[in-house]
């Protein structure tokens, strides 16, 4: 089956071709457009602004990624969507497109949640997918979430963030600290240099971290996000207004602040909060076969490192997309779409988006 798809949930234009045999599924094409120095100039996202520019891109990113495949439209099986969760008006450039190249070509239309999409990034280009029952960890945008995926298409939260998610609280922190959006990759290396400087380990330097004098005796004291309270759940407007509390009282006294001795600090408490709760996740639910974790957060190397740990000391196989397959893209639409084709759902010229999740 060959599979067109189409992700605009946010600041993203990305349009993918896929061939999927069996539970084989192999990306042929997968072009994304991304907004990202235009927003920049903002601090974040502005929804109408990106609108727009997913409404320019379309089109064109939709013949490039034909022409990458080898394809043409007529060969096309199978046209998959982002319908929900994200901006609105962004996810409605998407849908209308594809729903309309669909309904006048005769061609299946299958609406797709995202997260599950990121999920579903795990399925490609591999021999050895996850296969059900796994446990998935989706860290993407406004979501931190655990989940039981006991078939491709069910999908059940055991575990989330009550207030703010990773990469928001990355990207708030980050604007502070003077690191551009979005802050993820920028924050990982300089968290990285903190690691190093603390410990003087230029490997194994986050084994490390918590017996260097500079963690057990720092100023950079901050709570964890993972809650004690018997549930899988997280809460990071804690550890953020804790370090915006320390960020102020640092610039109120004026004293010198080291970015990278504080970004190292705020990135372990992050990683360690999510290998304690994925770690009781997994002693809560045994008979799961493997762990995905998914989204752009996880491509976050200090986050991939404990979670291999984690994961081993379990005894259970990690899944980890390809970084270039972490950030929003089609190829995940076009994978999950896969999946729910089989499972019998379709779409016709009504389907609408929504801003909200469908797990």
């Amino acid at each position: 089956m060959k599979i067109l798809s189409f992700e605009s949930s946010c600041d993203e234009t990305a349009v993918a071709v896929l061939l999927a045999e069996d539970e084989q599924i192999r990306v042929l094409s997968n072009t994304v457009a991304t907004q990202i120095d235009i927003h920049r100039l903002y601090g974040g996202v502005v929804p109408e602004i990106a609108s727009r520019a997913h409404i320019d891109a379309i089109s064109a990113l939709t013949y490039e990624a034909l022409r990458e495949s080898g394809y043409t439209l007529s060969d096309i099986d199978l046209v998959a969507v982002t319908a929900n969760p994200g901006l609105i008006g962004a996810l409605l450039v998407a849908v209308n497109f594809a729903k309309s190249l669909a309904v006048a070509n005769g061609i299946p239309l299958v609406p797709v949640d995202h997260i599950k999409g990121h999920i579903a990034a795990a399925y490609l280009n591999t021999e050895t997918p996850p296969k059900p029952p796994f446990l998935a960890l989706a860290l993407s945008g406004g979501h931190t979430s655990i989940y039981r995926v006991d078939t491709y298409t069910d999908y059940k939260v055991i575990g989330e963030t009550r207030d703010d998610a990773i990469g928001e609280s990355f990207d708030k922190i980050g604007r502070m600290i003077d690191i551009p959006y979005p802050a993820g990759k920028g924050f990982d290396a300089l968290a990285k240099e903190g690691f190093i400087r603390a410990t003087g380990k230029t490997e194994g330097f986050y084994l490390a971290y918590k017996k260097a004098k500079l963690y057990r005796g720092g100023d950079f004291v901050l709570p964890s996000p993972a809650l004690n309270d018997g549930t899988l759940d997280f809460s990071f407007s804690g550890l953020k207004t804790a370090a915006i509390n320390l960020l102020h009282r640092y610039e109120q006294k004026g004293l010198p602040l080291d970015r990278a001795l504080f970004a190292a600090r705020y990135t372990y408490e992050v990683c360690e909060a999510v290998a304690k709760k994925i770690s009781l996740a997994i002693d809560a639910h045994p008979d799961v076969s493997a762990l995905v974790v998914a989204g752009g957060v996880a491509a976050n190397s200090h986050l991939r490192e404990v979670l291999s740990r984690v994961a081993k000391k379990k005894g259970i196989p990690l899944h980890i997309p390809a970084l270039s397959l972490c950030g929003d893209n089609a190829a995940m639409i076009g994978a999950q779409g896969y999946h729910e084709y089989k499972n019998g759902k379709r779409a016709d010229s009504t389907l609408n988006a929504s801003a909200l999740d469908s797990i």
